[in-house]
């Protein structure tokens, strides 16, 4: 005798950010969830986030902060369930936080608080969680979803791909959304890692000797750019300036780095006028860690004081430190990218629900989806918002 398949409202496959988030939106509102992940425990990403402290929004939320081949498909969600949404929800269940730089909301805690808070509100809405089994086969007909999960079946009007990217593999991530999507006609757009270090190789091999030594610079690649931190290490670039540029860089172009970003206009010069008897190696050095100072110096070849350098090699200097280009030759892949950009085309989703256009009771939400936020607690906020609003709509 064959054993009828559980029947739900909604199966939501990947206990992520998002996917929690659309089970317990879904749930409180009434309808029967199957939350399923192969993983033996649900938000690995939010537990391992923010050094352990998960960083879980970003207070300078705003639709021009996320790439996509659609930016505008962000801004409906994003507005409808914003960051102030979920700083209520954390303040609700008594968790404390602090804004470190840039508007970064973290946990004074553990980032097992916020997953915790997510399982309690799950709870709340009688969302049944499934763990540990993959995902055997999924079809689709008669309006309904059939799931083989483990030696078991479940069916459902709306199921709700939240499996992620492929980034950080040793967590069990894979691009199991992509696939689905693609079975059920949705375009996929050429999914690439991004907030990931880069290598260099070449001549720029000798600025992997300064591995571990960091500085605030202002980074930049293509018409984007952003100050903050940039940290040499053993294979090349990384560090949140670096891991920001990241997303916007393609093989073969060059990265951007101004050393000194608040110096003005002419600075050199000046300083020629001002301290005749000093050397480039020395203002380097007050400036910058003692390391790259050298390393900049040596490259730069001027090892003579001010008063004997002619401007025309000082004005040349100044340009390339405030520009000084490295060509990357990579990246350090999936393995250590923090997301994906690129993945389900948003031309085939509903920016109000989540749902396929052409694929009823088809959702895809968060990291699975081509839209991608800056590092920061953005792409956590899409994750939240996106849940909420597919959750709000099955």
């Amino acid at each position: 005798m064959t054993t009828q398949p559980a029947t739900y409202d909604a199966i939501i496959l990947g206990a992520g950010a998002a996917g929690l988030m659309c089970a317990l939106t879904a749930g409180q509102r009434g309808r029967r969830v199957l939350l399923i992940d192969h993983a033996d425990q649900v938000g690995k990403k939010i537990l391992i986030s923010g050094g352990g402290r998960c960083n879980f929004t970003n207070l300078g939320i705003a639709p021009d902060r996320y790439l996509s081949a659609n930016p505008h498909f962000a801004k409906s969600a994003l507005r409808r369930y914003t960051q102030h949404d979920f700083i209520a929800l954390v303040d609700r269940h008594g968790i404390a936080w602090h804004e470190k730089t840039l508007g970064q909301l973290f946990c004074d805690g553990s980032a097992k608080q916020i997953v915790a808070m997510l399982l309690a509100e799950c709870e709340a809405g009688g969302v049944e969680i499934a763990l540990g089994h993959a995902v055997r086969d999924v079809t689709h007909a008669d309006g309904q979803y059939r799931v083989s999960v483990g030696d078991r079946e479940a069916t459902a009007p709306a199921l709700v791909l939240a499996t992620g990217g492929p980034s950080i593999p040793k967590m069990g991530a894979t691009g199991f959304a992509y696939d689905l999507a693609r079975k059920f006609g949705l375009k996929v757009v050429e999914p690439r890692p991004a907030l990931v270090p880069l290598t260099l190789g070449g001549d720029e091999v000798l600025f992997r000797e300064l591995s571990g030594v960091a500085a605030p610079v202002e980074a930049r690649a293509g018409k984007a750019k952003f100050r903050e931190a940039a940290l040499f290490t053993h294979r090349g670039l990384s560090g949140p300036a670096i891991l920001q540029v990241s997303s916007f860089w393609r093989h073969g172009e060059p990265v951007e780095i101004d050393f000194l970003p608040d110096r003005v206009p002419n600075w050199l010069t000046e300083a020629k006028r001002a301290h005749p008897r000093t050397t480039l190696r020395k203002l380097l050095g007050d400036a910058l860690p003692n390391r790259l100072a050298d390393t900049l110096a040596d490259q730069l070849a001027l090892d003579t004081e001010l008063a004997n350098t002619a401007d025309k090699k000082l004005v040349e200097a100044e340009r390339r430190l405030s520009a000084w280009r490295f060509h990357p030759n990579g990246t350090e892949g999936y393995a250590k990218a923090e997301v994906t950009i690129g993945g389900i085309s948003t031309a085939g989703l509903s920016s109000q629900t989540m749902e396929a256009r052409d694929v009823p009771g088809l959702y895809a939400i968060g990291e699975a989806v081509d839209v991608t936020g800056w590092l920061g607690g953005y792409n956590f906020q899409w994750a939240w918002a996106s849940g909420w609003a597919a959750g709000m709509a099955l």
